[in-house]
């Protein structure tokens, strides 16, 4: 769970610190207040994509940091600094790390769900992720897809060894000329860069010389040289401590200045004697660097990508010449490689199909908690696709398929589904898919959206239920969600010294109150507050707790 949260100079936040308590976390606020963006700094927090961009303006950069707690009671302090230009560091504990550290132990820690996630629901080929990560398949699945990959590899190395003679020997001289092309010019790692350099040096030659030179002279050879100068002041040292013994630390200066300046003196003498001007070695360093430039703008942009196309030349040589027998070990890769993937991918379906039939009910029943009590699922698993359909989900296709109103036939989720029920189905299908991550951090950012009524309320119980086992963090519009948080904040912001500023506080329950009313109407007649105070009065005393409990256990 994330026990603490401070942002600085995130976007329009200056100076956030917020302290997340167990249970149903709720924020709230005015459009635009800064909800989003602490939804953001937890997505930066979990290895989401930071840039300059984010970083408030007129500051040299934004820190995000935060204190995680895992199951085990271990804390886990983890700090993101993103400058606006440059690269951002990671820290986890004080030592430094890396974005893919970060991803796995959010990975371990919290579940975000974003704002508009449920519109994956859209895409059936989303489906069958969420059924695998139901039914604990996620390991199988990624076996599957590394056995598709090497399945296609190994097809792609036989389709090119499958080029017939005549297409063979064209391939073979037309790799074989630009192997001469490469070779002949035979550039060297950072070769390009060494070149470009020198040539600065010999084409600025005359110059180099009479900086060199004249720095020389003003530090020696001039009457009002520095040294000269220095001279006259180690002397008014040396009298000041002997008058006063203060300044014979002063004075022992002339120590480590003077040394300092005589290497100085050195590098400027060796530069000024060592500039080579050398027009032909300058024509010479054109030449060489022209040849380069010319091989890296034909095969990869850089000296490196020329080298490495070198060695795919002479390995695919290499493999033509092998002829015959190449190819025959080739489709006997490729078919034993298509025999691995189908296996593993038959395997896979089969758990799918069992998977499949306790997903159906389970989903129905969370819906059932969620205001739609009439929702009938399928989970249809095609285990019957032609192989032009396989890929490396697998040799089936996953579609949920929804009906939610009495005597309609279910159709496909993309085609029968509102906004709100696809918003239910997917606190349902992601509520279910954590069943096994007690203590985890689930975030879910405006989980309302599209739905209102008694089905926000209906939500609003399911998310403090879901707080008796995890920590929940969910960012509302809706009154009826709010008013079943445990803990509530309320997310305002205001012009302060013409800047933006947003804040975070805590409400306590005359404020929630006012906060309701505020999401109820907009207002804070005295209407309105008695409304909201019934409202939070109903939903969270003790025994509209034990009811929503009851109801989850059923």
């Amino acid at each position: 769970m994330i026990r603490f949260l401070g942002i600085r100079d995130l976007a329009i936040v200056d100076a956030l610190d917020i302290e997340f308590e167990h249970g149903f976390n709720v924020l709230t606020g005015e459009t635009g207040a800064g909800k989003s963006i602490i939804m953001g700094a937890l997505g930066l927090l979990v290895g989401g994509r930071g840039s300059g961009d984010l970083v408030r303006t007129g500051t040299a950069g934004a820190l995000v940091q935060a204190t995680f707690e895992d199951r085990d009671g271990t804390e886990t302090i983890v700090r993101r600094e993103i400058p606006a230009q440059g690269r951002g560091r990671i820290f986890l504990n004080d030592a430094l790390s890396t974005v893919a550290a970060l991803k796995t132990l959010g990975g371990r820690l919290v579940d975000i769900h974003g704002q508009h996630e449920h519109q994956a629901l859209l895409d059936p080929r989303s489906h069958a992720g969420l059924l695998d990560a139901y039914g604990g398949l996620e390991s199988a699945a990624a076996r599957v897809a590394g056995a598709y990959a090497s399945w296609q590899d190994a097809m792609a190395r036989l389709d090119a060894a499958r080029i017939d003679a005549e297409e063979l020997a064209e391939r073979v001289e037309f790799l074989e000329f630009q192997q001469r092309e490469i070779e002949r010019v035979a550039p060297q790692p950072g070769e390009d860069e060494l070149l470009r350099n020198e040539r600065r040096r010999l084409a600025n030659a005359d110059r180099l010389r009479t900086l060199a030179d004249g720095a020389y002279a003003t530090l020696y050879e001039r009457d009002d040289s520095v040294m000269s100068s220095l001279g006259s002041v180690w002397r008014q040292l040396d009298e000041l401590a002997a008058l006063d013994v203060e300044w014979t630390e002063q004075a022992a200066v002339r120590d480590a200045v003077v040394p300092l300046l005589d290497d100085l003196a050195h590098a400027l003498r060796s530069c000024a004697a060592g500039v080579e001007v050398s027009p032909a070695r300058l024509a010479e360093v054109e030449a060489r660097l022209a040849d380069i430039e010319r091989l890296v703008r034909r095969y990869g942009g850089t000296v490196d990508a020329v080298l490495e196309r070198r060695r795919k030349i002479a390995a695919e040589i290499d493999s033509l010449a092998d002829g015959g027998k190449r190819r025959t070990m080739l489709e006997t890769q490729a078919v034993e490689a298509r025999e691995a993937y189908v296996a593993g991918a038959r395997a896979l379906s089969d758990r799918r199909v069992a998977g499949a039939r306790r997903l159906a009910p389970a989903l129905e029943a969370e819906l059932r908690h969620l205001a739609m009590p009439n929702g009938h699922v399928e989970v249809r698993v095609d285990s019957d696709l032609p192989e032009g359909r396989w890929s490396a989900r697998g040799t089936d296709r996953v579609e949920l398929f929804l009906s939610a109103n009495p005597g309609e036939d279910v159709r496909p989720l993309a085609r029968v589904a509102s906004g709100g029920e696809l918003s239910r189905v997917m606190l349902a299908l992601k509520t279910l898919v954590a069943t096994e991550a007690a203590g985890r951090t689930l975030v879910f950012d405006e989980v309302d959206a599209g739905i209102g009524g008694r089905a926000a309320d209906r939500v609003g119980e399911r998310l403090r239920a879901l707080g008796t086992r995890y920590q929940v963090l969910c960012v509302t519009h809706a009154p009826q969600l709010a008013a079943h948080a445990t803990t509530h904040f309320r997310v305002s912001k205001r012009v302060d010294g013409g800047r933006t500023r947003t804040a975070v506080e805590r409400l306590t329950q005359a404020e929630r109150v006012a906060e309701v009313a505020r999401l109820m109407t907009g207002s804070d007649s005295s209407t309105a507050l008695a409304s909201a105070a019934d409202m939070l009065e109903s939903r969270c005393t003790p025994a509209a707790a034990v009811a929503t409990a009851g109801r989850q256990e059923e």
